[in-house]
């Protein structure tokens, strides 16, 4: 494993694990905090996720800032980065996400894992994933096509604290956030049985946004979220 990759790898990991720490960290915090308002609990909940987004892709974006399955798939799709390359980031985000998750247990005095019994199913929040997931991949890439790689962060950010409202999902958007979030039985959890229509649904999102993609920017360079631009097909 090269010197590089192993940078990358890091990156997703330790940035997928903060970015589960804040969405199920604010979950509790939000819930112990406004106890008898649940809107205000999402209010919360979305606010600091859309604000650590932010943050941990304006750090690490230099490196890799995915934090993201669906993302990173994609990326694969529009020739930024190696199947090899792909398989091991998906694995550091699905291990950074639940280290996320065990740490924001701790952080609150709950136990390290603790599996939910939140249910999360039914056609309405299956096509909110789909649509979530969708709208996450066209700005993420639309931004970074269009040659825009400095905005990414603040894209991202924005759109999924907005997601968090007109999705019926909440918009997980995301399959390593999905799996993580299963071992918190708390205000952002999904119990076990609802993960896999869930993340078969980002992938859908993610499927369909990619076609759009490829005929919105036909001819632009595959750019990667450390916002270096490579040919197409040009790391297969």
């Amino acid at each position: 494993m090269s010197t590089e990759l192993a940078r990358r790898l890091t990156a997703e990991l330790v940035g997928t694990a903060f970015l589960v720490t804040a969405v199920v960290g604010s979950g509790i915090a939000a819930v112990r905090l406004s106890p008898d308002d649940v809107g205000l609990q999402l209010l919360e909940n979305s606010l600091i996720t859309g604000a650590a987004l932010i943050a941990l892709i304006l750090a690490l974006q230099p490196v890799s800032a995915s934090f993201n399955p669906v993302v990173t798939l994609v990326e694969r799709a529009l020739g930024a980065i190696s199947s090899r390359d792909t398989a091991y980031l998906i694995v550091a985000q699905v291990i950074g996400g639940s280290l996320g998750t065990v740490l924001a247990n701790l952080m609150y005095d709950l136990d390290a894992i603790n599996l939910s019994t939140r249910d999360r199913s039914g056609g309405g929040l299956w096509l909110g994933e789909i649509v979530a997931t969708f709208g996450l991949v066209l700005v993420v890439f639309g931004s970074l096509r269009s040659g825009r790689s400095e905005i990414v962060a603040f894209t991202v950010g924005g759109y999924i604290t907005a997601a968090y409202w007109f999705t019926s999902s909440t918009s997980f958007a995301n399959p390593a956030v999905t799996i993580a979030r299963m071992f918190s039985d708390t205000f952002a959890g999904i119990q076990p049985a609802s993960v896999p229509a869930f993340v078969g649904c980002q992938v859908v999102g993610g499927a369909l946004a990619l076609l759009l993609v490829r005929f919105l920017y036909p001819d632009t360079p595959s750019v990667e979220l450390d916002g270096s631009t490579t040919p197409q097909e040009s790391r297969s």
